[in-house]
């Protein structure tokens, strides 16, 4: 199935070899052609195996998830994998014509169901990654829509978009050059990925991606897994909510180990980046920023254009605002040096010269210049 890990540890002068197997949501498990019964049901106790009591077999039951999307029937039945045949080939694996049974993309009836409605080239599900003006959701600035494609190119783009967005800042002291991204690279990812892996698609919605001026918000659909305590979230217990598309992304080499996601997070963000509710799942990640000493470095010229600031502004707007003709030296000694020092952000981040471009104050501009 693909929903296991095999990893070894070094415990002082031994190596333990550990079998890591991913929780699921239709306990109990048992031999189906022997039916639901104490006979085929066990319970581990301790080091031996001991059958179920009824009563426990009849509350698990009550707890399974009847919705999962595996044994959702997709309302389109003519699909296409031609990205799923690029991905696998692309790490040295083959699909061969029996690949949506053994990714158990058929329902019981051998129909499609909603996993490979996902992962086909074409669908309904929109992924989008939004920016804002500032640190609340009043003036959208940027909409990029990653969906209606394959679950597994979407989760690439946004990864892709993220990385773009993750800029390296540098900060130059008397001693040294220090270098520092806005996010950690393998807190972002595992966040990304595990969205993507642990949404809740029965409502037909995608995770969405947010970015502001001081951190980065993904909102993943459906809270904790039943069962799931919240300690042993951030332990790192897995219990895939989509079982099938957790064993494709580890195909693909996206997870690297069932239940490694939290714990990697944790080692650069506390506990309390993450807020649960009944419905959604949503972490919080602070955007590091430049810290130079403010007064020494700014110079009259950037002074001058933060206090032009009303609002958001192209370039010629600004320049007007400030008398000036001269397009290389507003650039050189007003806007630029201001970008640089953190107190102005660009509307299209990732294309600075594009016509449409427009500048505002960011929340360090605006405690320099009050307005």
């Amino acid at each position: 199935m693909g929903l296991f890990d095999l990893v070894t540890e070094r415990k002082e002068v031994k190596v333990i070899i550990k079998l890591i197997v991913a929780g699921g949501y239709e306990k109990p498990y048992y031999i189906k052609r022997y039916g639901l019964s104490e006979k085929v049901a066990f319970i581990r106790v301790g080091n031996s195996s001991e059958p179920m009591p009824t009563r426990q077999i009849e509350q698990l039951f009550a707890k399974r998830t009847r919705h999962s999307i595996s044994n959702i029937k997709s309302k389109k039945q003519e699909l296409h994998f031609q990205q799923l045949h690029i991905y696998y080939p692309g790490i040295g694996k083959v699909l061969n014509d029996q690949f949506a049974k053994n990714l158990e993309l058929l329902t019981e009836d051998h129909s499609y169901n909603y996993v490979a409605y996902l992962l086909n080239d074409v669908n309904t599900i929109s992924v989008k990654v939004a920016r804002y003006y500032g640190i609340d959701r009043v003036d959208l600035s940027e909409s990029n829509e990653y969906g209606y494609e394959s679950i597994i190119k979407a989760t690439q783009q946004v990864l892709d978009k993220l990385n773009l967005e993750n800029r390296t800042l540098t900060k130059i002291t008397a001693k040294e050059r220090q270098e520092k991204r806005i996010w950690n690279e393998i807190a972002i990812r595992e966040a990304v990925v595990n969205a993507f892996v642990h949404n809740d698609y029965t409502k037909e919605l995608a995770p969405k991606f947010e970015l502001f001026d001081n951190r980065l918000e993904i909102t993943s659909n459906g809270g904790l897994p039943d069962g799931l305590s919240k300690d042993e979230f951030f332990e790192g217990f897995s219990i895939p909510r989509n079982k099938e598309l957790m064993r494709i992304f580890k195909d693909l080499d996206l997870v690297e180990q069932l239940g490694s996601g939290i714990p990697r997070i944790l080692q650069a963000y506390p506990k309390d980046c993450f807020q649960f509710s009944e419905n959604f799942l949503r972490i919080t990640l602070p955007s590091v920023r430049d810290t130079p000493q403010v007064t020494p470095q700014v110079t009259p010229q950037v002074e001058e254009l933060l206090k032009v600031f009303t609002g958001m502004h192209n370039r010629s707007e600004l320049q007007e605002k400030l008398g000036l003709t001269d397009r290389k030296n507003f650039r050189l000694n007003y806007l630029n040096p201001s970008i640089e020092m953190g107190f102005v952000s660009l509307t299209i981040p990732d294309k600075p010269t594009s016509h449409k471009q427009k500048y505002y104050l960011t929340e360090k501009g605006k405690a320099f210049n009050p307005l």
